[in-house]
Formats: C-alpha cells, structure tokens, sequence
C-alpha cells in the first residue's frame, strides 16, 4: 500500500511538471485559458506610453523604445523622469500647490448674488361681500459683498498650514526621489553581481568536470578508487544545481532591474565611483539635520498641527468684516387707491462694518484648542523622533559601507590564496601527496572566496549609496549634476498668487499675521538630541611574519 501510494504522489508530481510544460495554446480553452474581459477581447491591457511635459527628450524617446541600459548615469535618468511612483508624487506635490491660493482667496473680496421670484395668494372676507381674492408676486436681485478685515490670524493661519503642507508635500516628493535612486542603484549593481554570480558558478562546475573527467581516466589506471569518483560526481551535480541557482537570481534582478529603471538591462558597465559630501561620520550626522527629507518632513508636518493650533486659538477671537448689498425690487398686486398700476420697482444699496465673534458655546471651542495643543505636541516630539532613526540609520549605513570596503581586499587577498592552494593541489594530487577530497575542499574555498569576494564588491558600492540616502544627498543634482532636474517650484510660483487682489490682499494678509508671530522650525527637545554614535572601530591589519 506504501508502495502504490508514493507512485501516485509521484505520478501526480509528474502531471503537474507536464501541465506547466504544456504551451497555453495547447491546454483546452474552455477550462485552463484565462476567463475572457467582459468586453470579450481576452486580449492584453493596451496602452499607450505618456511621459509628463519637461521629460527630456533623448529620456522619453528611450523609454518608448526600450533602449537596453549599459551604464550607471542612464539608468539613474531612466528612473529619475520615468518612476511611476516618482511621477505621480510630483503630480500630488502640484495637487497641494493649488491649496495656497486657496488659502490666500480668504485675504480677497468675496461677491455673491441671489435671486428670488415668489407668488403670493392671499384672500380676504367681509360682510356682505365674502371672499376677494389677491395675487403679489415679487423678483429680486440681490449682490453681496464682503471683505474681510481683520480675523485675528483665522485666515493667515489657514495659508500658512497650506504652506507647511506644500513643504511636507515636497519632502515626501524628494523622499521618494531618492528611494528611486537608490532603488535603480541597487538593482544595477545587484545585477552585475548576479552575472557574476553565474560565472563564478559555471567556472566551478567547469573545475569540477575536469576533475572528474581526471578521477576517471585515474580509476581506469587503478590510481583512485569509485569512492572517490563518486565524492567527485557529488560535487559536480551540486554544482549544475548552483548554476541553476545563480541563474534564478540573476533572471529575478533582471526583472528587478526592469522594475526600478523601466528600461531592460543590456552589457552593463562598471558603475561610475560615487563620492561623499563628507568625510567623517560626525559631519555626515550634521549633513543630514539640514537635508535629509524624514527630518524636513517630520518639521514641516509639526508646521501643519502649529497653524492649526494658532487657527483654533484665533476662533475664540471676534472678526471684523466689511459687507455691502445691493438689492434691487420689482413687485406687482392688484391695482388699488393707492397703487393705480399694481407694479412697484424698489432699489437699496447698503455697506456695513460688521464684528462678530463667539461669546458662550459650551466649551467646544476650547477643547479644540486643547486637542490642537496635544496634537501639536505629539508632531514636536515625531522631530525627536525622526532624528534618532536617522542617526541610527546613519551610522549602520556608515558602518555597513567602511566595513564592506575593508573586507574587500581581505576577500581580494583570499581569493588569490585559495586559487594558488588549488592549483597546487592538483599537483599534488597526481603525484599521490594529496587526496580527491582534499582538493574538492580546496574548490569549495575558492568558490566561497570569489562569491565572497563579488558580494562585498556590490555589498560596499550599495552601502555607500545609503549612507547618501540617510544624509539626504542621493539626488539628481549631486549624482548627475550636469543634467536637468525637477524644479516644484516652478508649478507653485505659477498658482500661488493666481486670485490676488493687487495691494488688497498683500496688506489684509500682513494685518492677518500680526497675531501669529514667527513660523521658524523649532528645535529638538530630545535629551540625547546632542549624542552621535561613533563609527565601527574596525582592527588594523597585522601583517604576519614570512618565516
């Protein structure tokens, strides 16, 4: 029973390897094929190709063509123009711009009409007569005019929470930017190191066959036993099945790679050397409080909960408006003694200064204001917050990146070694001095060696790459600092004062803010704000002495 239970099990298997085998076009549509669309098509989503306006030219005609990438720089501008996830932060960084002017249309007058038409039917009895029966109609025009004054900081508190949002809006954008970078970084260098990977891979198994083709011609001469054919013929197809393994990683980078650049991956060339705005860990910590875009973010979004704070305070004060009316009559009724004609037109013109403010609302007011002081509280402490992350991360990257550097040419020197103690095995091999499983561990060395080896070659160039990431300098300008870049402020220089009124708005505007004081970034109120951690002490190299 055991027996034709394990031969179902493996006949399944086999069915299953013979299914995925099987071309879909060959497999029955009725019941494998893909459902069809419910316009019927079936076919593959269509779409056409659309970059923003500003992409430059060479950049755009080379997405749409998939031009394969051969160098750093190319695959950089590749996903600096085409990221779709960096593309559409930019569009919501221009979606925010537009709630400045929003903010700022408070400042301006604000015209407003109506217009009323109503019938009346009205009926009246008296003794003798019964019921006389009268019918009023009226059309009015009414326009409404009003220009604030003076709010106390209601409407400079809600342009300068649109502004923080635009500031966090734009950190979040350069954020995402250089995730970009560093993602198209990381996949480039991790597919050169996959490639590698396969040479490497198929080098040994080349190693490998030629020992084996060696050990058996040896077994035919009664030189070496079966056994150590067999540990032979072990090694070589755990090496086919790490060339396998080599090429899977190198086919998932590749599509990695297709992902992050947006463009496939042609003969790649060796990345170009990146180089710090710094040169020691400390300064990097000081590097990053002025541009990392997490700390930025983390101050401009504690600007959002302080203008909310000081629009919440601002709502306990009166307001004082300017509101004109004009309004404009024409009423018809039944000829009467009075009124030969039944029809009256009647026109008003009318300005006022109105004052206005809250006197007694159970408190709610003032719980918005404390819940705004709490949550104002709350982002202050997010800054403190950010700051030690980013330190941290700082300092692992700095760590990572001077630790792999080193251990390059540590691993450069044990390759060279293991490759020596290999050749020169198998000469001691043929001459009896040595066995086969003593020169199949030496093979073994050498592939770990030069997997090591091309491991930290990538590990170190990615290392460096976040150390630049957590200082806030992975970006279009410092790495290709020739070529175009995306400017936000272009977009928001071109909105922000559409709607001004000239003169009017500057000068309510300036009155408006009185209130509020400065909106400068407030510091760090975390007790170990001032502690740095030191870089990884790593131990000199002592050279042993050659007897």
């Amino acid at each position: 029973m055991k027996g034709n239970s394990g031969m179902r099990k493996q006949m399944a298997l086999l069915a299953g390897a013979a299914l995925f085998a099987t071309p879909l076009a060959a497999q029955d549509s009725g019941t494998m094929g893909p459902p069809d669309d419910e316009t019927g098509t079936g076919g593959p989503m269509l779409y056409s190709p659309e970059l923003p306006g500003g992409t430059p030219a060479d950049v755009a005609e080379a997405a749409r063509a998939g031009t394969p990438v051969a160098a750093l720089p190319q695959a950089l501008r590749l996903a600096y123009w085409t990221s779709p996830s960096l593309l559409a932060q930019r569009a919501a960084v221009r979606s925010v711009d537009y709630r400045v002017p929003q903010a700022r249309a408070a400042f301006g007058p604000r015209l407003d009409f109506q217009v009323d038409y109503g019938i009346t039917r009205s009926g009246t009895r008296t003794p003798g007569n019964g019921w006389s029966d009268g019918t009023y109609k009226s059309a009015t025009a009414t326009a409404i005019l009003t220009q604030p004054l003076f709010t106390f900081g209601r409407n400079a508190a809600a342009e300068r929470f649109a502004m923080a949002q635009v500031g966090y809006q734009r950190q979040v954008m350069r954020s995402t930017e250089q995730q970009a970078m560093l993602d198209a970084i990381a996949s480039y260098v991790g597919l050169l190191r996959d490639r590698t990977s396969v040479t490497i891979a198929r080098d040994n198994l080349d190693t490998l066959e030629r020992e084996l083709s060696d050990n058996r011609a040896r077994l035919l001469r009664r030189e070496v036993t079966s056994t150590d054919v067999q540990q032979v013929e072990t090694r070589v197809e755990l090496g086919r099945a790490q060339v396998y393994t080599a090429q899977r990683d190198a086919a998932a980078s590749e599509a990695t790679f297709l992902r992050m650049v947006g463009a496939p991956a042609g003969a790649l060339a060796a990345p170009n050397p990146l180089r710090l705005p710094v040169e020691s860990l400390e300064q990097a910590y000081a590097y990053a409080e002025g541009h990392n875009p997490v700390l930025i973010a983390a101050q401009e979004r504690e600007k959002v909960s302080r203008a909310s704070l000081a629009s919440a305070k601002a709502d306990l004060m009166p307001r004082v408006d300017l509101k004109g009316q004009a309004d404009y009559t024409n009423s018809w009724s039944p000829p009467s003694f009075f009124n030969s004609t039944g029809r009256q037109d009647q026109r008003s013109v009318s300005g006022q200064v109105v004052l206005s403010g809250p006197i007694y609302e159970s408190g709610l007011r003032q719980a918005r204001v404390g819940e705004a002081i709490a949550a104002n509280d709350a982002d202050w402490r997010l800054i403190d917050a950010s700051l030690r992350e980013n330190r941290a991360t700082l300092a692992s990257a700095w760590d990572d990146w001077k630790a792999q550097t080193a251990a390059i040419e540590r691993f450069a020197g044990a390759v060279e070694s293991a490759r020596k103690a290999y050749d020169g095995a198998l000469l001691q091999e043929r001459a009896g001095l040595r066995t086969t499983l003593d020169v199949l561990d030496l093979a073994r060395e050498l592939l770990l060696a030069r997997s090591n080896y091309n491991s930290a070659i990538a590990g170190a160039y990615v290392a460096q790459a976040r150390v630049l990431a957590a200082m806030g300098a992975l970006e279009q300008n410092w790495l290709l600092p020739d070529e175009a870049r995306y400017d936000p402020a272009t977009h928001f220089d071109n909105v922000h004062h559409k709607g001004d009124v000239p003169l009017l708005t500057p000068a309510v505007r300036a009155l408006d803010a009185l209130p509020l004081g400065n909106n400068a970034t407030r510091p760090a109120r975390d007790p170990s704000a001032g502690r740095t951690a030191a870089p990884v002490a790593l131990d000199p190299v002592r050279e042993l002495p050659v007897p």
